[in-house]
């Protein structure tokens, strides 16, 4: 038998995500799918699989489902869904899951999403490094099916997908709002006519969706499904001007993540939908429970007002390492009602500590839409810094650059690292951090600068790329 790929090459930090042939076959994913049962122990127990709108992934779901039940699962096949939605079915149904997605990457790409039961996360460190070795193994000596083999059926969760997360947030009395949604030819297409619409069957609401690329179409034919690259903003922007919507709303492929435009077109930042949910999270434990203690994470790329605005709020903050499997598990750790992350990504403790970019869409929505204000205006107030957003760097000799910025900001800064290198402190302008962390993947450097006045934030910015790029 001839030496089988290299499956380090493509399982990462918290999920798999490689080249359709050349990495990920059907042979691959089908070992992938007898590992996962074993490292999981769900053998003579259901497991959830689904799957984007990518040409890869129905086929990539049925070779898991094979290699799946070869090890004794039964395989609950819920077919074309957003990430979020194999969330609520591995959280709803107690049963662990895998989604077939490559998210936001080109459409040469695909992947796969793990959970244990409840939608707990599984990164490289809590599983990953088991289902690759497993894996590993049945490529090299093939996969030996246990006597009795698991069976496949199917499930439609759509409807009650939505039918929970309208019971999670009330839009049944926000003024009426328009807002244009571009799924960008990814899940959201699917999603949000059933969640925001009436397409599962549920009550109308006050809000009317004005489409934009809703068409499944995982080649993408309009622009890449990322809406962190402001170049895939620029058809949204657009249509929210042309067409006097108070707002418009960006999901990325897999619709777990939802990025969010103002009436002008502007981006509103993440870290500010961040501090308007954990306000309303906030809000609702101490309303069920006045003497609760509250926690709410935040990583380490949000702006600082997330965090006073938690503290403001009586609760505790909790700054944390950036990456979804690792912030799953410290919801998990710490009973955290609401994490936000920089990047898009929030997680609630009502949605099994999972992320789900559709329901922090619906808190704004709710908080927005329950003031007369215009949304660049309401925004404002919860975006009084000023952020350099992501910005990489190629670096071949990172530890070179650490040392050239400690040496430069030793008797100016304090330092941390929790995740990269983080570097704070003050000036007469008032206070400045930034971070640099390396990429899992790439020779890259990211930096985020954050600063109380703008030039400050400018001054700090050039001077720590010049540093790196020497």
């Amino acid at each position: 038998m001839s030496d089988p790929i290299d499956l380090s090459a493509f399982i990462k930090a918290y999920d798999v995500r490689g080249l359709v042939g050349s990495q990920l076959t059907e042979e691959v994913v089908e070992a992938l799918g007898a590992a996962f049962v074993d490292e999981v122990d769900a053998a003579g127990s259901d497991i959830i699989v689904g799957h984007d709108m990518r040409d890869s992934s129905p086929r990539f779901a049925a070779a898991f489902s094979q290699g799946a039940r070869a090890r004794g699962a039964d395989v609950v096949l819920i077919g074309l869904c957003s990430t979020d939605e194999t969330y609520f079915a591995s959280g709803h149904l107690d049963a662990p899951a895998a989604m077939f997605t490559a998210s936001h990457n080109p459409a040469t790409y695909n992947g796969i999403k793990f959970s244990r039961a409840g939608a707990q996360g599984i990164s490289f460190d809590t599983g990953l490094r088991g289902i690759r070795d497993r894996a590993t193994a049945y490529l090299r000596d093939g996969i030996q099916p246990v006597a009795s083999p698991g069976e496949q059926r199917e499930r439609d969760v759509l409807a009650d997908y939505a039918a929970y997360l309208r019971s999670l947030v009330d839009l049944s009395g926000i003024r009426p709002l328009r807002v244009v949604v571009d799924a960008g030819n990814g899940m959201g297409g699917l999603t949000v006519p059933a969640v925001l619409g009436t397409a599962a069957g549920l009550p109308e609401l006050p809000i009317e969706v004005l489409p934009l690329y809703f068409e499944l179409d995982g080649t993408f034919p309009n622009h890449e499904a990322n809406p962190l690259e402001p170049e895939n903003l620029v058809d949204l922007q657009k249509a929210v001007v042309e067409q006097g919507a108070d707002l418009g709303l960006a999901f990325d492929g897999d619709a777990d993540r939802c990025f969010v435009v103002d009436e002008t077109g502007a981006p509103v930042t993440p870290s500010a939908v961040a501090a308007v949910v954990a306000l309303r999270e906030i809000r609702r434990a101490r309303e069920s429970d006045p003497a609760a203690s509250v926690s709410v994470i935040h990583n380490l790329i949000t702006s600082r007002f997330v965090k006073e605005t938690i503290e403001d709020a009586g609760a505790m903050p909790v700054r944390t390492r950036v990456g979804h499997s690792l912030i799953k598990d410290e919801m998990a750790a710490t009973g955290a009602v609401f994490g936000g992350e920089h990047s898009a990504h929030y997680y609630f403790k009502d949605f099994w500590g999972a992320d789900n970019g559709m329901l922090a869409a619906m808190h704004l929505l709710a908080e927005f839409g329950a003031q007369e204000e215009t949304l660049s205006s309401f925004a404002e107030r919860f975006n009084p810094y000023f952020q350099s957003g992501e910005i990489n760097s190629t670096v071949t000799d990172i530890p070179a650059a650490y040392a050239r910025i400690v040496d430069a900001f030793t008797t100016e800064g304090e330092f941390d690292e929790l995740d990269g290198l983080t570097v704070s402190g003050a000036s007469e302008a008032g206070f400045w951090w930034f971070n640099v962390r390396p990429s899992n993947t790439e020779p890259l450097l990211r930096l985020n600068v954050e600063a109380a006045t703008e030039p400050e934030m400018e001054r700090l910015r050039d001077r720590v790329l010049a540093l790196i790029r020497q």
